[in-house]
């Protein structure tokens, strides 16, 4: 275990159903193993239901807290998981929504996998951003205004904020790997500055 992340905490945000169970498990590991603070944060606090391939039900795990009470300054990232389901139903909380413009907003690093971009074309934060996705969603994505790229891990500083993306879950490593070098850096750059 390294100590990259001691003392941050990153914001895991999916719905209370439908989150791809290994685009969950996979980063928030990569988390703990650099020392951070995953938190789980859903539209209700409680139980969350992972499913592996979108429909075979998984694990459940425990958001410690909802939508409506998190707050973007409380977190260094946020971590938007995949999943089919997850996603549609994360658009349609106005509370997930107004949390992932937050922290766009105050210009901390996003990191979405699979179909997590959803949100942030829901969000309104992907316009001038350079991404990728599974493939069902590029053209969301270049309507909303971002440039789609099919590659296994992008970064996109521009635009006020950091966002990482990853195409589907082969792509896990490079970007947990990704998810961690970029917070551990965005943490090394507040102290430069400061």
């Amino acid at each position: 275990m390294s100590d990259e992340l001691q003392g941050k905490q990153v914001a895991f945000l999916l719905a209370n159903s439908g989150v791809e169970q290994v685009e969950l498990t996979t980063p928030w590991q990569a988390v703990e193993d650099a020392g951070g603070t995953p938190v789980l944060v859903a539209p209700e606090k409680g139980t969350v239901q992972a499913f592996n391939n979108d429909v075979e039900k998984a694990n459940t795990f425990q958001a410690e807290l909802s939508t409506k009470d998190a707050v973007a300054e409380d977190f260094d990232a946020l971590v938007l998981p995949g999943g089919t389901t997850n996603s549609d139903q994360l658009r349609m909380d106005i509370n997930a929504v107004t949390l992932v413009a937050a922290f766009a907003g105050a210009g901390k690093p996003i990191a979405a996998i699979c179909h997590g971009p959803w949100t942030l074309v829901e969000a309104g934060v992907v316009r001038g951003k350079t991404v990728t996705s599974w493939p069902s969603l590029k053209t969301d994505l270049r309507n909303a205004g971002a440039e789609w790229r099919d590659e296994e891990v992008v970064v996109s500083p521009e635009e006020g904020y950091t966002l990482i993306t990853s195409r589907n879950p082969g792509d896990l490593d490079a970007f947990s790997k990704t998810l961690v070098d970029v917070v551990a850096g965005s943490t090394a750059d507040t102290k430069e500055s400061s």
